[in-house]
């Protein structure tokens, strides 16, 4: 599943696509991804200027200038492709621009929504699992209600929708205070913390040095105060989160950016997925302890016992 990094990634590009750009036509091929297309949809995004693009965790927040509000979740193989019209030609389907930029062709059976813009250019998003989904609200009222379960952003990032609360060491602690639950688990829980997965809490926990099994709690001290190891935790987080942006994410199968690119931050990875070979250890300092795999709440756990504790 995209995790911040990769939604983060699609939404500058989208942004940079869409703001200011109005919608022509919509397209939808298909009643309903993981819950049905919102009533409606062509008839009220037909017309509509795109303002600004957010995200709120892994949710893409599209604010239209008629007070609309489209929000769009990639779910576990979701992706949006934009492709440009040469010369400002509109395209009457779309370019390929990866496998063949000069060669038209028409929409792919996993191609579930297009949607068309002034300047010629065209967005289509494809999700071959369907596990993504799309809504359509009137305001950011009905936003903010559907989205008060989340918990708080961990970096504060120009595009990170208006009024998020933020995170914190001390957030943090207050959250994980007389907490049992293994470490890996708690932050995998959005409502500890939005939008980190799996793949950046098994590389953040081996920054830190702290195993994923270890007691969420036992990193708060007296009047639910951080600890130096839970700071340690935060930084991180954040650090990897930040690292992995600018990577443009992590594709291991199913996701790409808008243009078609790639991730790279696998190739900064120091455990996930990385069973049975040496650990890279800490700090500059050279381990050599095979990579273990843990499943913990069914999710694959990478760590070394030897530096994470």
């Amino acid at each position: 599943m995209p995790e911040l990094p990769e939604v983060e990634t699609v939404r500058k590009g989208l942004a940079e696509a869409w703001t200011g750009q109005r919608i022509v036509s919509v397209e939808q091929r298909r009643p309903d991804l993981r819950f049905p297309f919102p009533p409606d949809l062509e008839a009220r995004l037909e017309g509509a200027t795109v303002r600004a693009v957010q995200r709120r965790a892994k949710h893409l927040v599209v604010h239209m200038d008629d007070g609309q509000v489209l929000l769009s979740h990639l779910g576990m193989s979701g992706r949006w492709t934009l492709h440009r019209a040469s010369h400002g030609e509109t395209l009457g389907v779309y370019h390929r621009t990866v496998n063949a930029p000069d060669a038209e062709e028409e929409l792919g059976k996993h191609d579930h929504l297009v949607l068309r813009f002034e300047d010629g250019h065209v967005a289509v998003y494809t999700d071959p699992r369907r596990f993504g989904w799309i809504e359509l609200h009137h305001g950011m009222d009905e936003v903010l209600r559907g989205m008060a379960h989340i918990g708080p952003e961990p970096l504060a990032l120009e595009g990170t929708m208006d009024g998020a609360p933020l995170w914190s060491p001390h957030v943090l602690a207050q959250t994980l205070a007389g907490r049992r639950t293994p470490l890996k688990t708690a932050l995998l829980d959005q409502r500890v913390v939005a939008g980190l997965g799996n793949i950046y809490v098994c590389e953040a926990l081996h920054r830190a040095g702290l195993s994923p099994r270890r007691q969420s709690g036992t990193l708060v001290r007296g009047a639910d105060q951080p600890t130096e190891r839970l700071e340690a935790l935060w930084t991180s987080c954040c650090d990897v989160l930040k690292e992995a942006i600018e990577a443009g994410g992590s594709t291991l199968s199913d996701f790409r950016g808008v243009e078609g690119e790639l991730g790279y931050f696998p190739h900064s990875f120091r455990v996930y997925d990385r069973e049975g070979q040496p650990c890279q250890g800490r700090d500059g300092v050279f381990c050599g302890q095979p990579v273990q795999r843990i499943v913990q709440s069914g999710r694959s756990t990478f760590f070394c016992s030897a530096c994470q504790r």
